[in-house]
């Protein structure tokens, strides 16, 4: 008889791509790992897998295995999960995937909370911009924002469409000017991310419909926050989500520019790389973050405060 822990192992390589990444996500070693794929394959009596120094791919015979065991292996790790959980407390480690300046607008207390409610409960965060696999770094749930694009990966929406505006502060005004139409926008420095030739492309909706326009500038970077403090030292003209500069607007430390234009992207998202049962410890983080985005957006009044975009198949 196969030895199903061995099949597990298997399904886990295949997934994951390799016997190092499958090692991570079922806590052994890389070596224990292809030890067991080589042993199933002594039982099957035929290869599973071509190895080469680089890369790990299935067989004929190894993709017809695998299509048949999938399914059943993931109903069998469901089952364990439900039942060792049952109506008790969350427990064991959750890692999760946010971006870089995620706990610059996240507030801390609430992980203390869940964690003091819980003690059993483990939290990992990986904090990056970079698109990273889920199944290969072992993560359980990543939270992104942005317009999602089809995707083999489960996504459960946290919150609606959130509203980007045009802001500068007013030294930047005084010493610049304001653009007085959209196309001026492409002769000022604009906060971007770093692009390609050092220009990107913003689409903004307007009294026209639909508009878009290159810009660039002197000053680049890859996280909201830093876009977000770039434009209150007058570094340039930022688009930024509504709800993460409500205070300033107020105090008058940022300016509205050509507030006829804005842009509204997707929401805020779980992603997770399986459709069987959310474990209930991922699912008391997913509400813990459900539950302060909502808090943060009722008090700044606009939108998701996450944006890098998702991207499709595994990679976020």
């Amino acid at each position: 008889m196969l030895d199903i822990n061995a099949v597990a192992v298997f399904v886990q390589t295949v997934k994951t791509g390799s016997f190092a990444a499958a090692g991570r996500r079922l806590g052994q070693p890389a070596n224990t790992v292809s030890r067991r794929v080589q042993q199933l394959e002594e039982q099957l009596g035929t290869r599973l897998l071509q190895r080469s120094t680089r890369k790990l791919s299935l067989t004929g015979a190894g993709r017809e295995f695998f299509d048949r065991c999938v399914a059943g292996i993931e109903d069998i790790e469901s089952a364990q999960a439900a039942i060792s959980e049952g109506n008790g407390e969350p427990r064991g480690t959750v890692r999760a995937a946010v971006v870089a300046d995620f706990f610059e607008f996240f507030p801390l207390e609430r992980i203390e909370q869940l964690l003091s409610r819980y003690p059993e409960l483990k939290l990992e965060f990986v904090l990056s911009d970079a698109h990273i696999d889920l199944i290969e770094q072992s993560i359980d749930v990543a939270f992104r924002a942005g317009d999602l694009p089809d995707s083999s990966l489960v996504a459960r929406r946290l919150s609606d469409s959130q509203s980007h505006v045009l802001l500068a502060s007013p030294a930047y005004l005084r010493k610049h000017g304001s653009p007085a139409t959209i196309a001026e926008l492409a002769g000022h420095d604009c906060l971007i991310a770093p692009a390609a030739q050092g220009r990107a492309s913003w689409r903004l909706d307007g009294p026209e419909g639909a508009v878009e326009v290159r810009v660039g500038g002197r000053f680049a970077s890859n996280t909201l926050l830093s876009q977000v403090r770039g434009v209150r030292a007058g570094l340039g003209i930022g688009l930024l989500p509504d709800s993460l500069i409500a205070e300033d607007l107020r105090a008058q430390g940022l300016v509205r520019v050509l507030p006829q234009y804005s842009r509204r992207s997707g929401g805020m998202f779980a992603v997770y790389p399986t459709r069987r049962q959310v474990p209930r410890a991922v699912a008391v983080l997913i509400e813990v973050v459900e539950s302060a985005l909502h808090e943060l957006l009722t008090a700044g009044g606009g939108g998701g405060c996450i944006e890098p975009e998702i991207r499709p198949r595994r990679r976020v």
